[in-house]
């Protein structure tokens, strides 16, 4: 009996089956990037189906991926021990994950954006705007969503006493382009905005 391989502590969601491809077991997915580089290149995918509850795949197994092209907007792939239309539809629904250490190499200043969440922001004065919560993609360029930690401000209570309080986190949205975001560190994981504190 075959030992089964350990599961990476590094994967990645990067897209779902969305049925069949074909009669011959070739399945058609969803990829959750524009590109898809990681499920063109990586050779391994770790399959699993949702749970209800939960955004972490269940039953997760590893399987290969014997050849994957473009199609449109998707990706199809025909994958190892997968024979046939039935055994591709029953696939139907199930995320692909892949370790982010099979992930292609990028280029200079090319940045995948699960690298670049959770990164502090600070402007050019060296002002903290908070950390980078999410990306959005608007066609043009991708927008950072910088959204302060635990703000607070002060107030001044019936005692006439300063008091420090919870404030509504402020959020930031700022064109990932080059004239606003001059630079991004990620061994110090810090990214520095030409972007003011009252934008």
């Amino acid at each position: 009996m075959a030992t089964p391989t350990p599961l990476p502590a590094d994967l990645i969601s990067v897209g779902h089956i969305t049925g069949a491809y074909g009669v011959q077991g070739w399945v058609r997915i969803h990829p959750y990037s524009a590109e898809a580089d990681a499920l063109l290149h990586a050779k391994t995918w770790w399959l699993g189906k949702p749970e209800v509850r939960s955004e972490a795949p269940a039953n997760v197994h590893d399987v290969e991926k014997l050849e994957a092209k473009r199609h449109g907007d998707d990706v199809v792939a025909r994958l190892m021990g997968v024979v046939g239309r039935d055994a591709a539809e029953g696939l139907k629904g199930t995320v692909v994950q892949i370790s982010r250490s099979h992930f292609p190499v990028l280029s200079n200043n090319e940045f995948y954006w699960l690298d670049l969440i959770g990164l502090a922001v600070e402007n050019l004065q060296g002002e903290s705007l908070g950390v980078v919560a999410d990306l959005i993609d608007n066609g043009a360029h991708p927008i950072l969503r910088v959204v302060q930690s635990n703000p607070v401000k002060v107030e001044i209570n019936s005692a006439q006493e300063a008091e420090v309080v919870p404030a509504a986190a402020r959020e930031y949205l700022i064109p990932f382009v080059e004239r606003f975001v001059p630079n991004v560190d990620q061994q110090s994981k810090k990214i520095t905005v030409d972007w003011g504190l009252d934008y």
